[in-house]
C-alpha cells in the first residue's frame, strides 16, 4: 500500500507547489512510511508516499520515462510487470529501475491510453503526459486500490484518501446525505459519489482523462 495525491490546474486556477504537495501527502504516511517524492511543473504536481516492496533501492517515485514527457505516481502492484517489461525492452525501451512504476510510463510510450488493458494488478495510476497536458487518473478494475477526486478553485485535486484532499479545501467538507442514504442501504455509496460533496471517486474499471 502505497498513498498518492496531486494537483492539476484547470483554466485561470493557480499552479501548484511542493508545500502543497506535502501538505497532501502529509495525511497519506501511514500508507507509505518509507519516502516520499514530488514532482512539480507550472500545471501538474505529483506527490506519492512509499511503502518500499519492489525495488527497495530504486522504485521512489514519481518515476518518468526516458526523456521526462512521461511521469507517473502509483499505487498497487502490478502482477505481470517482469513481462511487460520484458517486452518493452525488445522495442528498445530503457529502464533506470527494476520497479513496476516505471513499466507504467514505457507501456503508455508504447500503446497510450490502451496501456491499461495490458497490465494484470490491483492500481491507482496518475499519469500526466507532459507534450499533451494530459493528465490520466486510472483504477483498476474490481476497485481495490482508491482514489478519489475534486474542484477546488480552478483546480482539480486527487488522492488516495479523501483526507488528502482536504488541506488544500477552501472550505469544511460537508457530508452527502443521499450517499449516507445509499450507504445504510448498500453498505457504500454508490459509485462515483462519496460521503462528501462535490468529493468523488475514479470508478473501478475507469480512466479519467483532464
Amino acid at each position: 500500500m502505497c498513498g498518492i495525491a496531486g494537483i492539476m490546474k484547470l483554466g485561470s486556477g493557480r499552479s501548484p507547489t511542493r508545500p502543497e504537495l506535502a501538505a497532501m501527502i502529509s495525511q497519506l504516511s501511514h500508507r507509505g512510511p518509507d519516502g516520499t517524492g514530488y514532482y512539480c511543473d507550472e500545471r501538474v504536481g505529483l506527490g506519492h508516499a512509499r511503502l518500499s516492496i519492489i525495488d527497495l533501492a530504486g522504485g521512489s517515485q514519481p518515476i518518468s520515462n526516458e526523456d521526462g514527457t512521461v511521469w507517473v505516481i502509483f499505487n498497487g502492484e502490478i502482477f505481470n510487470y517482469l513481462e511487460l517489461r520484458a517486452d518493452l525492452k525488445r522495442l528498445g525501451h530503457v529502464f533506470s529501475t527494476k520497479s513496476d512504476t516505471e513499466v507504467i510510463a514505457h507501456l503508455y510510450e508504447e500503446r497510450g491510453v490502451d496501456f491499461v488493458h495490458e497490465l494484470n494488478g490491483q492500481f491507482a495510476i496518475a499519469l500526466w503526459d507532459v507534450p499533451k497536458k494530459e493528465l490520466l487518473l486510472v483504477r483498476d478494475r474490481p476497485g481495490i486500490a482508491p482514489l478519489y477526486y475534486t474542484r477546488q478553485g480552478g483546480r482539480l485535486l486527487f488522492g488516495s484518501e479523501v483526507k488528502a484532499l482536504t488541506p488544500l479545501f477552501e472550505s469544511a467538507p460537508r457530508a452527502d446525505l443521499q450517499a449516507l442514504e445509499q450507504l445504510m442501504t448498500f453498505w457504500a455509496p454508490v459509485s462515483p459519489a462519496c460521503m462528501f460533496q462535490d468529493v468523488f471517486e475514479v470508478s473501478p474499471g475507469h480512466m479519467l482523462r483532464v
